[in-house]
């Protein structure tokens, strides 16, 4: 019998990063991203996670979960994975509790595939060799300038044939000047590239239905959030109404939200945040959960973290390869990949996701 490798400890960190530059999408502004780090321990292995959420997430993993995971087999995540959920009934699922819950359960699968010394895409079962991606961004703060050498780099330099930018500024009360910077996107990129846009649920259900038109007319493929994620049947109404898929699913907290957006067919594909939803666990059963509505699954963001997972699921569409967590990841983290003509290839050559704290990471540390 195998003996036990048990989780000794985990160590917290806290990075803040200011952007480089102001930005904004239609319904907040900021200034910096805070990512929360989870280092797990284990059999002389480290494994590493994150989340970008508020330090209060590194409170949560203190103070409610390093206890739970203390003492179990490393290699027996799902079985941490159930204790954390349940520990953390009594304080809340959603919003911070489950970004810390997030960044546990990717320390713990790195640390597993570690222990075991293979690549953590070969662990959760590889579907595809790369992982392709679309370029996000197109912060409603950009001046024309910066909107043109953003998305031409993503497209003419970088060959990624797909890229979104952010509408529905101040609250949707600035249409003009969504559907010129709309058209200034398709003028930049030319035909052959896609182009995607998140109005982070600016709009009103009258309001999106209204833009459908003059998006379609610029070729809009992807139409993220027109309203709330929270108006299920605000989304169904406007899918049925553009030819654009309708995407939504970044605030799913569990699979229980996730599966209400399909049963709802509130979306054409559905988004899902493994530093949010619950980790590597809870995004794969959400991926199980579109697969049976017959939909796709797209990864929201933290596309370093991503790329392992996204290339264990059939039924991916593309992970987002959004441009202050590409800054990020590539600021702190050794082992960050690229993304070559539009696609990650999952590192096959080192253990686990092969991915470890920078020593560059210190400048940002703040707790």
């Amino acid at each position: 019998m195998t003996p036990d490798v048990p989780v000794e400890g985990l160590d917290v960190l806290v990075y803040t990063i200011p952007t480089d530059q102001p930005e904004a999408d239609g319904t907040i502004a900021w200034s910096a991203t805070t990512m929360v780090a989870v280092r797990a321990r284990a059999g002389g292995a480290v494994g590493l996670g994150w989340t970008y959420a508020a330090a209060a997430a590194a409170a949560v993993v203190r103070d409610v979960l390093a206890d739970v995971v203390r003492g179990r087999d490393a290699r027996d995540v799902p079985a941490a994975w159930a204790a954390m959920q349940q520990q953390l009934r009594n304080i809340g699922r959603p919003g911070i509790a489950s970004c810390a819950l997030s960044a546990v359960d990717v320390a713990l699968w790195d640390l597993a595939a570690r222990l075991l010394d293979v690549p953590l895409v070969r662990l959760l079962g590889r579907a595809r060799d790369a992982v392709p991606v679309y370029g996000s961004g197109g912060f409603t703060t950009y001046d024309d300038a910066t909107l043109r050498s953003q998305l031409g780099g993503w497209v003419h330099a970088d060959g990624i044939p797909r890229v979104k930018i952010k509408i529905g500024e101040s609250w949707g009360t600035r249409t003009d000047r969504d559907l010129a910077r709309v058209r200034l996107a398709r003028a930049t990129i030319g035909d052959a590239a896609e182009l995607f846009v998140d109005a982070n649920g600016a709009y009103s259900v009258g309001q999106a239905v209204r833009l459908a038109r003059p998006l379609e007319d610029q070729g809009v493929t992807w139409f993220e959030e027109p309203v709330s994620s929270d108006d299920l049947a605000g989304l169904r109404h406007v899918r049925r109404r553009t030819t654009a898929d309708v995407a939504a699913g970044e605030y799913a907290w569990s699979l229980v939200e996730a599966q209400r957006l399909c049963a709802a067919q509130a979306v054409d594909c559905l988004q899902a945040d493994a530093t949010r939803c619950g980790g590597y666990t809870e995004w794969l059963r959400i991926a199980a959960v579109a697969a049976a509505h017959h939909l796709e699954v797209s990864a929201h963001c933290a596309p370093a973290l991503h790329a392992p997972v996204a290339g264990a699921a059939p039924n991916l569409r593309h992970v987002e390869w959004f441009h202050d967590h590409v800054r990020i990841e590539h600021l702190l983290l050794d082992g960050a990949p690229a993304a070559t003509g539009g696609a990650m290839v999952p590192d096959l050559a080192a253990p686990g996701h092969g991915i470890t704290l920078a020593p560059a990471a210190e400048r940002y540390r703040t707790g």
